[in-house]
Parts: structure tokens; sequence; C-alpha cells
């Protein structure tokens, strides 16, 4: 948080490669969580980059009050549900994510590893949004529950009920997967 905090000084000062470097620390984790809710490689990069725009425009006034993450992870979300109510306002369409790549160098490994991943992600796109979100956030994020109610603007017991509910459809689809 101290790195962060320096960090945004210089970019105040107008140093350029302050911004490249908090867009380096937190790029990885906030395309992450963009490509799980969005499923759109793309759009997940668009986000990412309007996100950072944003802030770089802002940098002037910006105060850390709690941790750039999870300011920056705000901002994300925030986006990508205006991305979904642009495109969908209705019905959340995810069919076009990327699939998570595997480390295994066997094809046979990296052919399971694709398939996992695309029964996971038809999974995860099969539950509600809310329950959705706030399973990617713990997750992917490493948002603790209480940064995610805020994001949600919803109680704690509300964010912990849809973590559970959500799990709980996650197991039932995916058993009913497994099982074919």
């Amino acid at each position: 948080m101290l790195e962060d905090k320096l960090l945004i000084w210089k970019l105040k000062c107008g140093n350029r490669d302050a911004l490249c470097l908090l867009y380096e620390k937190y790029k990885d984790t906030l395309r992450t969580i963009a490509g799980s809710m969005l499923r759109d490689s793309h759009a997940a990069e668009d986000v990412l980059h309007d996100v950072f725009v944003a802030f770089a425009e802002k940098a002037g006034q910006f105060r850390i009050r709690t941790n750039l993450k999870g300011y920056l992870i705000t901002c994300l979300v925030n986006r990508v549900r205006d991305e979904f109510r642009r495109k969908h306002p209705q019905m959340i369409e995810l069919d076009k994510a990327g699939q998570i790549g595997s480390d295994a160098d066997c094809p046979e490994s990296r052919i399971r590893a694709k398939e996992l991943s695309r029964v996971l992600t038809d999974a995860l796109a099969a539950i509600p949004f809310e329950q959705r979100e706030v399973i990617v956030l713990h997750l992917n994020g490493g948002l603790k529950f209480r940064e995610i109610a805020k994001v949600q603007q919803a109680s704690i017991s509300t964010v912990h009920g849809r973590y559970r509910y959500g799990l709980k459809k996650l197991r039932t689809i995916l058993n009913g997967e497994l099982e074919k």
C-alpha cells in the first residue's frame, strides 16, 4: 500500500512511468476478473483500459482511503456492470470468453484442462449475475466479503448468502455435468 501511495504521488507529479508500473502490477488480476465476468477477452481488455484511462485522468484528485487494488476492482466491476446494461438490458449473455490456459506440456492434459475450463465457464455463466460476481471477486479478485459488500452496495450477510448459494448452484450444475 505504501508503494501504491508513492506511485500515485509520482503520477500526480507527472511521472508516466508510475502509471505503467501500476498498470503492470494490477492488470492481470483486473483482466482475470473482467474476463470471468464478461467472458469476452476483447471486452475485458477494453474495460481494463477504460479503468486505467479514467484513473489516470483523475490522478490529480485521487486519494487512497483504502487499498488501491480494491479501488481499481470496484471501478472495474462498475464498468463491467455498465457494459452489461448497455449490451444486454435484460439478459446477461456470457458466451465469448477465452478459455483458461494450462501449464501442462502433454496434449492430453491440455485437452482435459480445456474441457474442464469450458465446463466451469459454462457452469459459472448459468448462475445469477450477483452470485457470479461475488464468487469471481472473492476467488479471482481476492476481495474480502466486506469489500464485496461495498462494491455491490449490499450487506455482508447478503454477500455471504450470494456466495454460498452460488457455490451450491455451481456444485449442482457441475455434479450433473460430470455425471453425463
